[in-house]
């Protein structure tokens, strides 16, 4: 089986690779959310070196952040909605005209992520562009994608990567008048 994985960092590649070890892969790094450029960079350049070492293809999608916000704005209640759609469909697409017989994501892998969302729009959108989204839990292999990233040296951040996930990951002002609204 021939499969596009849509990965966002290296870290959450590790285990689904593993898992797929089987398959004819590819690696898709498309995730125009990401911010600031340089933690793009950081998590695109660090992919790509870890496929390298696991002999596996890389390629890179368009870094269209104009896209992402223009698709966000005013929308941010739902912003991971959105966000998962765009990535998503750009693999699927990217699938397609590769001919690969199906695509999944490493999305799957973090327990921070909405799994049902994703595993959901992944079908729809498979279903629309003639790929199939090859489903599967990898969240089972969540710790073993720390262990293996520390083995490995590879960078692990600590938000998502939108703007919005940094700003509630790091401003604690933020967090604080967030947690007395949704109290």
């Amino acid at each position: 089986m021939k499969i596009l994985i849509h990965a966002c960092c290296a870290p959450c590649l590790t285990y689904p690779l593993q898992e797929l070890e089987d398959a004819e892969t590819l690696i898709f790094f498309y995730n125009p959310n990401i911010q600031p450029y340089v933690e793009y960079e950081l998590r695109r350049d660090c992919l790509e070196k870890y496929c390298q070492g696991q002999g596996v293809g890389f390629v890179e999608g368009s870094y269209d952040i104009d896209r992402f916000f223009q698709d966000v704005v005013f929308r941010e209640h739902v912003r991971c909605h959105i966000c998962y759609r765009l990535r998503l469909s750009e693999a699927a697409k990217y699938a397609k005209h590769g001919g690969f017989d199906a695509f999944t994501t490493t999305l799957l892998v973090s327990p921070y992520q909405k799994h049902d969302v994703i595993r959901d729009l992944g079908n729809s959108i498979g279903e629309k562009c003639g790929v199939p989204f090859f489903y599967r839990d990898f969240r089972l292999g969540w710790r073993d994608t720390i262990s293996i990233s520390r083995e490995h040296g590879l960078y692990r951040q600590k938000y998502c990567g939108c703007l919005y996930s940094e700003r509630e990951r790091f401003h604690k002002d933020y967090r604080k008048s967030r947690d007395k609204t949704l109290s």
